[in-house]
């Protein structure tokens, strides 16, 4: 084993999971970095939208802190963040150009970024949009690891001048995610957010079929839904459903519905969550395309990929139940194999031991901000 290293984590949220798949990514990564006996320090901006639903205010894993302001960030931890052997900020944190600013003052032996949103991050970016990130400050850290791998880390060394891009996927915590045995009580699940971008295929893809196959019965959970939508009679809908009650529902499911943002669509190789829990749970998955998918999950093999609804129509009426476990058990080696926080864990301390040590001062730092 090696050394056990200190590290600083600054994120959007560890203690709620509401209305962001940051809080799940996060608490398997270091849970898994808790099992390699390594420590972290959690810092969260203390914000009533996640204050007001917290489902994990009290870990076991890390020591969890909030900060008000980026003043109090500095003031309060400023030592923690020098003494660690790496700081790694999040992607989407409150006031995130400010906080690198502020953090990189401070001189960090190791300095990352963790970009569990690359495409929509290098989108915001190239229409000008800095609202966690800017630009200039893409080469300040030793390491960027990107939610999306691919041709996206070749993007980011080349066009957006980052030193090192490594992908660290995001990865399912293997001891909270398996499949409970409960009997089906749907025949087609979707767990996600409401967004604008992912609406349509999830017309295309599970209202639509649910419309075709009135004697099937379907669900979609998760918040922020507008009113005005036309459920069908037979799509149950759930507003948001915890973590702690992920595997009951994914095991419920003859299918799960994976649907994709049209940014990481568009930038491929960035596997949601999703993919990873509903493997882990023995429950085969039916997911949009994107390329690299394919490469984590080969089509008819591990899952089902599905660009229109007759492709979704098919699967659910014609996949016998043989083939239809021969698909999840398959899943669920390769997801046990390489996608639980325990291996990203091991893929994360690797990447930051092999990243070479500052030797820079704060002024130095700055310099390369505004360069």
């Amino acid at each position: 084993m090696t050394k056990p290293l200190d590290i600083v984590i600054i994120g959007l949220s560890l203690s709620s999971s509401w209305g962001n798949g940051h809080a799940t990514t996060f608490r398997a990564l270091i849970r898994g970095l808790k099992e390699e006996g390594h420590r972290v320090l959690f810092l969260e901006r203390d914000v009533p939208w996640y204050a007001s639903q917290r489902d994990l205010a009290d870990p076991d894993f890390c020591t969890l802190c909030y900060y008000s302001s980026v003043d109090e960030l500095v003031s309060t931890y400023a030592g923690k963040i020098q003494a660690a052997d790496a700081v790694i900020i999040g992607s989407y944190v409150p006031e995130g150009v400010a906080v690198t600013d502020a953090v990189a003052a401070l001189g960090p032996k190791k300095l990352c970024f963790y970009d569990i949103d690359t495409p929509v991050t290098l989108a915001k970016l190239d229409r000008g949009d800095e609202e966690y990130l800017k630009l200039a400050q893409v080469p300040l850290f030793d390491g960027y690891f990107s939610f999306s791998g691919g041709e996206v880390l070749k993007r980011l060394e080349r066009d957006y001048k980052a030193q090192k891009a490594i992908d660290l996927y995001c990865s399912v915590d293997a001891d909270r995610y398996q499949n409970t045995g409960e009997a089906f009580q749907w025949d087609l699940g979707y767990l996600g957010t409401y967004s604008p971008d992912r609406q349509p295929v999830l017309e295309r893809l599970l209202i639509e079929p649910a419309r075709a196959l009135p004697h099937m019965r379907f669900v979609v959970a998760g918040p922020q839904y507008p009113a005005d939508i036309d459920w069908p009679a037979n799509v149950e809908r759930i507003d948001h459903l915890p973590p702690a009650e992920h595997p009951s529902f994914y095991s419920r499911q003859r299918f799960t519905l994976n649907v994709t943002r049209a940014d990481m669509v568009a930038a491929g190789w960035s596997p949601s969550v999703r993919l990873f829990e509903a493997g882990a749970c023995g429950t085969p998955i039916i997911s949009d395309f994107w390329r690299g998918l394919d490469e984590l999950l080969p089509d008819g093999e591990a899952l089902v990929i599905a660009r229109e609804t007759s492709d979704v129509i098919k699967a659910l009426s014609e996949i016998d139940e043989d083939k239809r476990q021969a698909i999840a058990t398959a899943a669920r080696h390769i997801v046990m194999k390489s996608h639980t926080g325990l291996a990203r864990a091991g893929q994360l301390v690797s990447a930051i031991q092999a990243l070479p040590m500052r030797h820079h001062d704060a002024h130095s730092l700055l310099d390369r901000i505004s360069a």
